[in-house]
């Protein structure tokens, strides 16, 4: 019975029976969540196998290689913002459904590739269910969780992201040191058909009650902006060389396609994107924040794949074991970091966070090749705290500054800004390493007798590239993988004071436009134009779609 004189108890948005499962809900989409990162990431781990000659492997190239990742990459960064609006607009559940098919299709098909460049169309595939999947997994969750209980659901999806990163590299090592090298793709097949099943059964669908009239044009010009530079980005760091014209001219034609996109937006009378949302300093600056921080991230992330393996020898199911601090602290204070932001506010919390992210990567220059992995193991745990402090906030800030009507496309947007930061940082962070590395590495190769002007040019690319010659020269070589190790370590010293550089970059940003207060509460920034009258009646109308 109520007190007397009680206010009473908040009405809620989020029917009866949906509010009942929502942790079931959430459930299922981490489920598909961490197939999709693991799809990803376990490709790295396989790398060796499937540039063995066949039966083996498939004799695949460097270059083949590379863009047996980078097509992923490529489609996945392209199709984000589409799959997002899409599912405003056609509902999210369906959305889901239709990218966990064509990515457990993609998977099925990668595995039976008999040729690199099968895998290369396959992964393309796997990418494009992908990106279906991401946008869709967050946009749920804003409509299945009332608003007081979002920062908690986000933080244990952010703690899920990581967790799948670094369990990557132990899954594949794991499947590979059994199986042949399909299997790392194959394994996907169970987990979509049991994600399928559930996700039937438990998640409700929900959309844009009024999404207005399509803006084809809009779409197009978001399609092919992101794609154009993203793929300018790729080759950059693929050959390591941002002064070549199929790189700068690429790119810059994507960011003057993108122009032509934020223009158009700007004019239509219903925009695929309301760039009025970028006025709103908690989702812009949490926009740039995230982009920066994803930058430093996966570029030292990349970089110390091959320092565990290739300068100090570990194999890839202990490497992958030695980065689970970095997993273990996203999974265990992401969900905590709302705790954090009520009590200091998302401003501070951000700053400090990118602070500390700044900081743990500029330890790693107290690594070496024998260093102790007491402290490399206490760098990776406190990054993932860092880490753990700022994607939740951010996203939580993105998603709450628009109405829940537009979770889709919201979704999209913090996803896309992710995929171009971390492109960018293995991107840039990696042709840094590149170049430091052969200016390093250059006068040791030159001293080697038997080496063509071309050999060494190709040894002088990378540590494995450097590796792989000495290897072929039998005991001649050997003399070359002490000072190979020792550029490589050279290298990563530089490489992560640059990623530490930008951190910084980003600890400004969230300090000097993140509002103070709670994402989406008094002091926590205002709404976009436009949007306040909105809300409400969105709400409920999306409430209502569920």
């Amino acid at each position: 019975m109520a007190t007397p004189g009680a206010a009473p108890p908040p009405s809620r948005r989020v029917p009866e029976a949906v509010h009942r499962r929502r942790w079931a809900i959430l459930a299922v989409l981490l489920l598909s969540l961490l197939m999709v990162v693991l799809g990803n990431s376990v490709l790295n781990v396989a790398m060796k196998t499937i540039a063995a000659p066949a039966p083996t492997g498939l004799g695949a190239t460097q270059s083949e290689l590379e863009w047996a990742i980078n097509a992923y990459t490529l489609v996945f960064a392209g199709i984000l913002f589409t799959a997002g609006l899409l599912g405003d607009r056609l509902g999210r559940k369906k959305v889901l459904l239709f990218g966990m098919v064509v990515f457990g299709l993609g998977s099925a098909l990668a595995s039976m590739a008999g040729s690199p460049g099968e895998l290369i169309a396959y992964r393309a595939v796997m990418g494009f269910g992908g990106a279906f999947v991401m946008p869709a997994t967050l946009a749920i969750i804003m409509n299945v969780f009332e608003r007081e209980e979002q920062p908690k659901a986000i933080g244990i999806w952010a703690g899920a992201v990581g967790l799948a990163i670094a369990m990557g590299p132990i899954a594949g090592g794991l499947l590979l040191s059994r199986f042949w090298w399909g299997s790392v793709f194959l394994i996907n097949i169970p987990i979509v058909a049991v994600a399928l099943v559930a996700m039937t059964i438990l998640v409700p669908d929900s959309k844009d009650p009024r999404p207005g009239r399509l803006d084809p044009l809009g779409v197009l010009l978001s399609v092919v902006g992101l794609v154009l530079l993203v793929y300018g980005i790729i080759t950059g760091g693929r050959l390591a060389d941002f002064t070549v014209p199929e790189v700068y001219g690429t790119a810059a034609a994507g960011l003057l396609v993108l122009t032509l996109f934020v223009l158009h937006e700007r004019r239509s009378e219903h925009p695929a994107l309301d760039v009025r949302y970028f006025r709103n300093p908690a989702f812009s600056a949490a926009v740039t924040s995230l982009a920066l921080v994803f930058f430093a991230l996966m570029g030292v992330t990349f970089l110390m794949v091959f320092y565990l393996q290739s300068a100090r020898g570990y194999s890839p199911l202990h490497s992958g074991l030695l980065m689970l601090p970095l997993a273990a602290a996203q999974m265990v204070f992401a969900p905590r970091a709302r705790l954090a932001v009520a009590r200091f506010g998302a401003r501070a919390v951000c700053t400090g966070g990118m602070v500390t992210v700044a900081i743990t990567m500029a330890g790693y220059v107290l690594l070496d090749r024998d260093g102790p992995v007491w402290l490399m193991e206490v760098l990776f745990f406190c990054q993932g705290t860092a880490m753990a402090h700022i994607s939740p906030p951010a996203t939580v800030s993105i998603m709450q500054s628009l109405p829940r009507e537009k979770a889709g496309s919201g979704s999209a947007v913090n996803n896309t800004f992710r995929q171009l930061g971390a492109a960018l940082g293995v991107a840039v962070l990696g042709s840094l390493l590149s170049a430091v590395y052969r200016s390093g590495i250059r006068d040791r190769l030159d001293a080697v007798p038997g080496l063509s002007a071309d050999a060494r040019h190709a040894a002088g690319e990378s540590i494995e590239a450097t590796l792989t010659a000495a290897r072929r020269l039998g005991p001649a070589g050997h003399e070359l993988v002490g000072p190979a190790r020792d550029a490589f370590v050279h290298a990563m010293h530089v490489t992560v004071l640059g990623a530490s550089a930008v951190a910084l970059l980003g600890a400004l940003v969230a300090a000097l436009f993140l509002p103070a207060g709670r994402p989406g509460r008094p002091g926590g920034g205002a709404a976009p134009p436009g949007a306040a009258e909105k809300t409400e009646e969105a709400e409920e109308g999306a409430g209502a779609g569920q």
